[in-house]
């Protein structure tokens, strides 16, 4: 089930996150993220299974560049390579899609998940080496809804 994440949440995605620490984010990320709970949310949803959130992912909206960024992807480890990042994903897609004053999606990863997002059409725009920390390198990426 996917729903709209509640401050209630809070615990079980920053423990979501410190699981997939040191594979797939930084433990430097993690007050980044507390942050961003805190204060940077528009649309943030989890995904649950049997009544654990198993998947976290949200979005934030650049209306004046007409773009929307996907934004801190978190899948429980046990639950990876089941599709729960791809339902949470396309469910963002499909979300952002309804919005018709969006034209394109970003997605800021690293060099650790990207090809998972090249899979759901996304195109590499550019990298950064070392951009969330050292030996967690940027990969920008773009997937064009219209225009």
């Amino acid at each position: 089930m996917i729903r709209p994440y509640t401050h209630s949440d809070k615990q079980a995605v920053v423990n979501l996150l410190q699981l997939n620490i040191p594979r797939y984010f930084a433990e430097t990320e993690a007050p980044d993220f507390i942050v961003y709970l805190d204060e940077h949310l528009e649309d943030y949803f989890v995904i649950e299974e049997a009544g654990t959130i198993v998947g976290a992912g949200g979005i934030n909206y650049f209306p004046a560049e007409r773009l929307a960024r996907l934004s801190w992807d978190i899948v429980h480890p046990d639950f990876q390579g089941k599709g729960i990042g791809t339902n949470l994903t396309q469910h963002r897609i499909n979300h952002i899609n309804k919005n018709p004053t969006i034209d394109l999606i970003i997605v800021r990863t690293s060099q650790v998940v990207y090809k998972f997002y090249e899979k759901l059409g996304f195109v590499l725009e550019h990298t950064e080496k070392d951009y969330w920390a050292k030996g967690f390198d940027l990969y920008q990426m773009r997937l064009p809804l219209r225009g």
